[in-house]
This record gives structure tokens, C-alpha cells and sequence, in this order.
């Protein structure tokens, strides 16, 4: 054996010694801190850990096994006793609407102090879930299933606040025409500024057509309302909902109502989507709604002067019911917007109420450069849509900082106003031309061509589509209205749609500000795996689980506080929200804002990641599980056996006997995947191919 030789078994040596050494101390640290090991849980360690990336995906099959543990045993309990359970076991630091309201508008750099667990519920952090350990789809697992190995899962490495989030693949390099809405999208309003404009000027309105003066005490309250709630008109509560109608929450008026509460006026806690009955306030501009109502509904509901009813109050002989007091809400929301205030107070303090972005020229010039056109499609008046306009891009120079000023309308290939979205969507209205000088509309149906420079007014999205030149997906649609910009240019275009969530700013800082109740609500968890180690059907003792529970409940409360008074807009605990599921139906991709298309280059392919369910998620590939051998395989060998007469192919009189195995793709899993571009560009390879071949 020469130097070398005996220097590489020297070094081979060592670092076997090591690993073991490593692999022990491992063991025993989990064994002695830990202690969430189950004796198949502790075999299978041992098997995988001759390999870092198989101890990483044990450790989460591990919590994720204890999480399924947790959502069994609860999902198991009656509901009979949910009061008396609420009632025996308190909230840890019972939280007051007036602290609701001071955590909601404190300054959310600063991190608020966290009650501790009761000493016996402590999990050794030691042995828990650190807060690098998993990503955030990872911390998903608890409540969707959605659970991911992560070793060789690529990682988006721009800041939080730059990305685009997909639900449905989508190449950028298909898109032809980009489409952008107005009002909360290109121009993003400073909240809760305006919101405080649009709830000042609904209350003045109500006062004026004879509500009490006394509602003008009332004063906007950002932490309180969010987007996707449902007004039920009949009983006056605004419900949060998951995306079946399950009840999340409920709230009259400023009262949280209990569970016992909730499944008096809501059997089986469930309601019905019923225009009738119920009213989705889904966009930005419902939120000074949303509060208002709430505020009425509280007011008459415990003014002495009034004796609430199931459906309304009473004041003498007169009845107001909660429909009513909808309506005149809803009807006070248009007259403002229509007729009121509002765009003459936004437009008189621009500064105050929009927000105003450089980049915006430079990323619709960088879209036109990547050969794709830009048009802008809005239902605001063209008044209105300049003024706003102008002042996003009052700069002093153009798209860069040498080049001219420009007038916003070169930046598109085509603008429409009072568009009239979501009816732009279906029959539409007549599309005509609109005198820039004065706003007015000029007489006729204008037919074709669309101008650049030019503004216009109405249409259909049939007619628009075929004077641009556009298929359905060759249209990236990029709005904030979940129902007006998303679903219907979605289902009746079939345009590929861009959800702009001012919101994620706010859930995402949360989601990443307050990890360690996630890893705490993990820990409880692995704590109640642990209690129901090694039981089985025929065990008759039952664990006790209560003062866990109470502690599960207690971190799922303060996770939900985390975000204000009605939690976040797109989960209430473990259950996403009826927002959210519309959301992932709808919205191929959904951001912050629509400027972080910047940091993306035109031609990137957004990659949806896989969604994987429970029996998926909770099984690992390397697992083997022994079946049944089948009665009949491709594979079998018939030599031995008597050969069964066939007719002839000429004879017979099926046109097929049996299914052929598909010889090319036919499963298509991108919504964009064109088969005849993929043939020409595959023709087009084998071409090149046979060229350098000859």
C-alpha cells in the first residue's frame, strides 16, 4: 500500500467514525429532549439515517404523522360540549375587543409578548420544529395535506414582497396582450386613508336620507373588517365561511357569537350562497361597508330606544328589519360612488389617497418591448381615469430617466372606460369612441379599428376580443375584483387572470413575523401524538386530552388575532376561507401588486406546484406496501394455457376490441400547452436535427 493509498483509507476511516458518532449523539438528543418517537417511528430513523436529505423527509413525515393524529382525535369530539369545554378552559390571556384593537393598530415591527403554555403542556424546544426548518408550504401541511418533500424542491429566492404565486401553470412567452384594470390595480389606493373617506362619506349619507345623528360617533376601525365576508341580510350577522358555506365565524354586529349561538340560527353551522339572502362584500371598496354595517347592526341592536327581533328591531310601531338597513347601506355605497363625493375628494388630494410608483412607465414600456401590447379596460369614467392616470405618471421623464415625459395613453395599444365589468364580460353595451377634449361620447357605434391614443367607452368582450386580434389565452387580465376582473373574464373569455391582493403585504409579514406560533401549534401536535402512542381499537382507557386542546385552541386563537379582529383573509385557523378557495379556483397567479412582474423575465413559466392530498402527502415513496397479486397482468404468460379463438379482423364487427397505450402526450397538465405549436416546434427540432445527422 503506497502514501496515498494508506492516506484515503486513513481519511475513509474517519469519516465513517464520525458520521456513526453523529447518528448516536442524534439519537440521543431526540431521544432524551424530543420524545415524540414512536418504536416504528424510532426504526425507521434508524434506517434512514445513513442519508441527511432521508433524516430531513423522516422528521416531517414524523410531524406530519402526529398532525393527522391531532385532526383525527378532534375531528372525533362531539360538539355538545363546546361551550362547557370554552367555559372550563379559557383562552389563555383573554383578549378584549379594545387590546384587539390596539394589537391590530400597533406598530408591527415590534413584537408583541406571547402567553405562555401551561409548564405541564411545554414541549422542549430543543426537539421541536426550528423556524428555518420548513417552508411555508411545509407549515401548510397542518391543515390542507399539502405537503411536500422539500429536499430537492427548487426555492424562489426573490424577497417575499417581489414574488407571483401560482395555482395554474402559465408561460408568459403564450401571452399576447396584457390587460390591466384601474381602480386598485394600476392605481392603488392608500389605505385605511381611504377607506376612512368612503365610511365618512356612506355615514353622512345615511344621516341624510334620516338615520339617528348619533351614527356619526362611529369611526372607522381598519382591524376589524376583511375582504370575503357574507352579510346575511336575514339575521344581520356577518359570517366568514369556508368555501362549502361551513360558518367560521359569525359576528352581530360587534358581538362574537358562540358556538351554541351559531347553530341556533344556522343548523349543522352551514348557509346556502343566496342572492336573496346573502350579499358577498369581496372587494376593497366593500370594507368601509362591511364596518358600517356592523356598526348599525350593533347600534339598534342594543340602543335602549330599540327591542331587537330574530330578523330586526322595533321602535314602536315601527319595524326596521336587517334587509332593509342592507339595502339602504348598499344604496347609500353607489350613490357615493356614483353620484357623491368620493372621486371629486380623490382627485382634489391625490397625494393623500393614491399611491404613485416610477417604476409603473418603465414596466408597461418593457412589456411593449418584449412584443406584447398593453390596454387598459376600467369602469370608471374617462374624468376620472385621467386625472388618476396622469398623476401616476407625472414623472419628469419617460419610462427611463433620459428619456421625454410622456402622456400616459401611449403607454397602451388600447383604453376602455366605463367598461361595466362584469357585463363587458357577457352582452356588454355599445362601444363607442370618447372625445378626449371633452369627455363626452361621440355619436354612433364605433365598428373598428381601436387606436392607439385613442379612448373608448362600453363594448363586450366578444367585440373587444376580435378588434384586437385576440384569442381567450392570449390574454393575461391583471385586476383586484375576485368577481368583476377575475371569475367572470375567467369563465366566459376564458382569459389567463392576475389577482392583485394588496393584503398579501400584511399576510405574509404575519405568516413570517409570528412562525413561532406555527412551530408552537406543531409542538402540540407531536404532544398529541404522543399521548395516543401505541393505542389501538382495543384500548379501553381514554387519554385526557382536554388541557391540550385548550392549548391548541388557545395558539389557533392568537394566530388568528395576529391579523386583526376577523383573522386572516384567507384562513380562519386550519380552514381556508370562502376568499381563498375562490382565489385557487380563479386566479392563475396572484400578488401583491401587479409591479412585481418586474422581477420575472417575459418569458418565465410560472409552475404551479403539485397539490398533494392526504394518502399522498403522509406516504413516502420509500415505503412498500405488500398487495393481492392480481388475477391478471399485461405481463402474464399464456403459453400454457388453451389459446381462445379470435375472429378475424376482417370478421368482426367491433370497431375497436380493446384501448391502444397512448404512443404520445395526452395528458396535459399546463393550461397554455398548445398541441399544434408543440408539433411545429418539434418539427422544427427534428428539421435541425436531420440537417446536422446528413
Amino acid at each position: 500500500m503506497d502514501d496515498n493509498d494508506s492516506h484515503q483509507f486513513v481519511g475513509n476511516y474517519l469519516t465513517r467514525r464520525i458520521l456513526l458518532l453523529a447518528r448516536n449523539i442524534l439519537i440521543s438528543l431526540i431521544k432524551t429532549k424530543a420524545r415524540i418517537m414512536t418504536e416504528d417511528d424510532l426504526h425507521a430513523f434508524n434506517e434512514n439515517t445513513t442519508n441527511e436529505n432521508k433524516v430531513k423527509k423522516w422528521y416531517r413525515q414524523a410531524a406530519h404523522r402526529t398532525s393527522t393524529r391531532r385532526s383525527c382525535a378532534l375531528a372525533n369530539m362531539p360538539y355538545s360540549g363546546q361551550d362547557a369545554f370554552e367555559n372550563e378552559n379559557p383562552v389563555v390571556n383573554p383578549i378584549t375587543p379594545d387590546i384587539l384593537r390596539a394589537r391590530a393598530n400597533s406598530s408591527n415591527s415590534r413584537k408583541r409578548d406571547v402567553p405562555a403554555l401551561p409548564c405541564e403542556l411545554r414541549v422542549a424546544r430543543s426537539g421541536g420544529m426550528r423556524k428555518n426548518m420548513l417552508s411555508e408550504s411545509d407549515l401548510e401541511c397542518f391543515s390542507s395535506g399539502c405537503f411536500m418533500n422539500g429536499e430537492n424542491r427548487w426555492n424562489d429566492t426573490r424577497e417575499w414582497a417581489h414574488r407571483i404565486f401560482v395555482n395554474r401553470s402559465l408561460h408568459l412567452e403564450n401571452i399576447k396582450f396584457y390587460g390591466f384594470d384601474m381602480d386598485y390595480t394600476l392605481a392603488e389606493y392608500i389605505s385605511p386613508e381611504y377607506e376612512k373617506l368612503g365610511f365618512n362619506l356612506v355615514k353622512e349619507r345615511m344621516v341624510s336620507i334620516g338615520y339617528p345623528h348619533e351614527i356619526r360617533e362611529f369611526e372607522y376601525d381598519p382591524s376589524f373588517a376583511v375582504r370575503g365576508l357574507w352579510f346575511d341580510a336575514l339575521y344581520g350577522n356577518l359570517l366568514k365561511v369556508d368555501a362549502y358555506g361551513n360558518i367560521l365565524v359569525c359576528v352581530h354586529g360587534f358581538e362574537f357569537l358562540k358556538h351554541s349561538q351559531v347553530y341556533e340560527l344556522y343548523p349543522n353551522k352551514f348557509l346556502k350562497l343566496d342572492e336573496s339572502r346573502v350579499y358577498v362584500l369581496n372587494t376593497l371598496f366593500n370594507l368601509p361597508e362591511t364596518y358600517l354595517l356592523a356598526c348599525l347592526v350593533d347600534f339598534f341592536s342594543n340602543s335602549p330606544q330599540y327591542t331587537k327581533t330574530l330578523n330586526g328591531v322595533k321602535c314602536g310601531e315601527l319595524f326596521m328589519s336587517f334587509k332593509s338597513i342592507f339595502q339602504d347601506v348598499r344604496n347609500a355605497v353607489d350613490w357615493v360612488h356614483l353620484q357623491g363625493d368620493l372621486k371629486k375628494k380623490t382627485v382634489e388630494n391625490l397625494q393623500q389617497y393614491v399611491k404613485k410608483d416610477q417604476r409603473l412607465p418603465m414596466f408597461l414600456a418593457r412589456l411593449r418591448e418584449s412584443g406584447a401590447k398593453t390596454f387598459l379596460l376600467t369602469n370608471s369614467d374617462y374624468k376620472f381615469t385621467d386625472n388618476i392616470m396622469t398623476y401616476l405618471f407625472d414623472f419628469p421623464h419617460g419610462p427611463k430617466p433620459e428619456d421625454p415625459h410622456r402622456d400616459w395613453k401611449t403607454y397602451f395599444d388600447t383604453i376602455v372606460v366605463d367598461a361595466r365589468k362584469p357585463l363587458f364580460f357577457g352582452e356588454g353595451t355599445i362601444l363607442r369612441q370618447v372625445d378626449t377634449a371633452t369627455g363626452a361620447l361621440r355619436v354612433g357605434i364605433h365598428t373598428g379599428p381601436l387606436q392607439k391614443e385613442h379612448v373608448y367607452s362600453g363594448g363586450s368582450c366578444d367585440v373587444f376580443t376580435e378588434l384586437i386580434g385576440a384569442k381567450g389565452k392570449d390574454v393575461l387580465y391583471v385586476g383586484d375584483h375576485i368577481f368583476g376582473d377575475i371569475l367572470r373574464s375567467k369563465k366566459i373569455c376564458g382569459w389567463r387572470t392576475f389577482l392583485i391582493i394588496p393584503e398579501l403585504v400584511r399576510e405574509l409579514h404575519v405568516w413570517t413575523d409570528k412562525c413561532q406560533l406555527f412551530e408552537e401549534l406543531q409542538q402540540l401536535d407531536v404532544k398529541l401524538g404522543e399521548m395516543y402512542k401505541n393505542l389501538d381499537s382495543s384500548t379501553k382507557e381514554k387519554p385526557d386530552i382536554s388541557k391540550l386542546r385548550a392549548s391548541i385552541r388557545d395558539v389557533t386563537h392568537k394566530m388568528d388575532m395576529s391579523y386583526g379582529m376577523m383573522g386572516s383573509l384567507f384562513r380562519s385557523g386550519s380552514r381556508q376561507t370562502f376568499f381563498s378557495s375562490q382565489v385557487v379556483r380563479y386566479a392563475d397567479l396572484y400578488a401583491a401588486t401587479h409591479l412585481n412582474l418586474l422581477y420575472y423575465p417575459f418569458s418565465y413559466m410560472f409552475r404551479a406546484p403539485a397539490m398533494l392530498l392526504p394518502h399522498e402527502s403522509t406516504v413516502a415513496h420509500e415505503q412498500r406496501f405488500i398487495l393481492e397479486a392480481p388475477k391478471l397482468s399485461v405481463s402474464d404468460d399464456f403459453s400454457d394455457q388453451p389459446r381462445v379463438r379470435h375472429f378475424e379482423r376482417s370478421q368482426s364487427l367491433i370497431p375497436h376490441v380493446r384501448p391502444e397505450t397512448p404512443r404520445s402526450v395526452t395528458h396535459n397538465h399546463d393550461e397554455d400547452f398548445s398541441e399544434d405549436e408543440n408539433d411545429d416546434k418539434l418539427t422544427t427540432i427534428l428539421i435541425k436535427n436531420g440537417d446536422k445527422s446528413d
